[in-house]
């Protein structure tokens, strides 16, 4: 395989990435507006997707530039050690899909990226070298983030209930939903562009990581035609829908209403802007999980169903290391079969 029909071909397996990402998160996007009956499933994909596209002409390159470079050492990228990342990260997303469990597609994908960098380094230099596959950069706040995300999220919806309920206390619950009814829509448009501007980024790195690693561009810089490829693949996962995860998200956790989805939709916005802002590849899944955990708390702590989010949460603290020793398992096996 040549150069050129190599890197089109792991551009192509990025894209079908950040197409799954698209339908694997699709339930982040739509879970809440559809479980209050705001829009019907066909209506709120299609919104969502409108609002991921869109966010490619509203914010930078900032998390691309992290995910592409902060992450790992470039000198010891090849368009094989992507191409093992992104199997890693499909793999983990197909699999976690099936089983309905909403867990991050960004920390698959440098989960994945991170472990064939790090079978490269090992193959390479001996295996006592191995973690010269990784650059600390901003690992440690990427994994706080984690945590931190839902946490903000949980807050923020939480915080915003209140403050409803407070503004709101000569209102009956059906006043207050006939308005957020109409609220909600604009929430949840807020959450898909910051859906759309966080994780096309994501795929944006890892494309423009290629076209470095293929010796096709010397600096790091996303080009416009990668960032539209990007946001347009991510629209049309997000069009096809992840019923399994929106089933999860928007019925299983908790029960919600306009006014609930409303405060959900825009304290898990907040919380993945505040981290596109920082230049980090946060987990939209992780942001909209607490904060509907947040506003189903507010009724009563037992309005949450505590054991499905326990397993979601196993599957967070999960999904690195497994995307990692599965790309791990890939590039090794690559390197058997065609000395990669």
């Amino acid at each position: 395989m040549t150069p050129l029909s190599l890197a089109v071909f792991i551009i192509a397996i990025a894209l079908v990435f950040d197409y799954i990402n698209g339908f694997h998160d699709a339930a982040n996007s739509i879970a809440t507006i559809v479980a209050t009956r705001v829009l019907s499933p066909f209506q709120a994909v299609a919104w969502a997707a409108f609002f991921n596209f869109v966010a490619a002409f509203l914010f930078g390159t900032a998390v691309a530039n992290t995910v592409g470079k902060g992450f790992v050492n470039l000198e010891l990228v090849t368009p094989y050690v992507i191409l093992a990342g992104l199997i890693g990260a499909i793999a983990w997303d197909l699999i976690t899909w099936w089983f309905g469990l909403p867990t991050s597609s960004s920390h698959a994908l440098i989960g994945g990226y991170a472990g064939a960098a790090v079978a490269h380094a090992g193959l390479a230099r001996g295996v006592e070298h191995s973690l010269e596959g990784l650059i600390i950069g901003k690992w440690p706040l990427t994994v706080t983030f984690i945590f931190a995300a839902p946490l903000i999220g949980l807050i923020s919806a939480f915080a915003l209930m209140i403050a409803l309920y407070w503004l709101f206390q000569g209102s009956s619950p059906s006043k207050m939903d006939k308005w957020f009814r109409k609220l909600q829509l604009i929430s949840a448009a807020a959450f898909s562009l910051s859906h759309g501007s966080n994780d096309a980024q994501k795929t944006m790195g890892i494309i423009t990581g290629v076209l470095v690693a293929s010796g096709f561009q010397k600096g790091f810089e996303v080009h416009i035609w990668v960032i539209l490829a990007a946001h347009a693949a991510i629209a049309l996962g997000t069009l096809s829908g992840g019923w399994r995860i929106v089933h999860t998200m928007g019925g299983r956790l908790t029960r919600l209403r306009p006014r609930s989805g409303f405060c959900a939709e825009t304290g898990a916005a907040g919380a993945v802007l505040l981290a596109t802002h920082l230049g980090l590849p946060v987990s939209t899944t992780h942001a909209i999980a607490g904060a509907i955990a947040g506003v189903g708390s507010i009724q009563r702590m037992k309005a949450v169903r505590w054991g499905i989010a326990t397993n979601i949460v196993w599957a967070w603290v999960l999904t690195i290391p497994a995307a990692a020793i599965i790309a791990w398992c890939s590039f090794v096996a690559l390197h058997l079969v065609i000395g990669a």
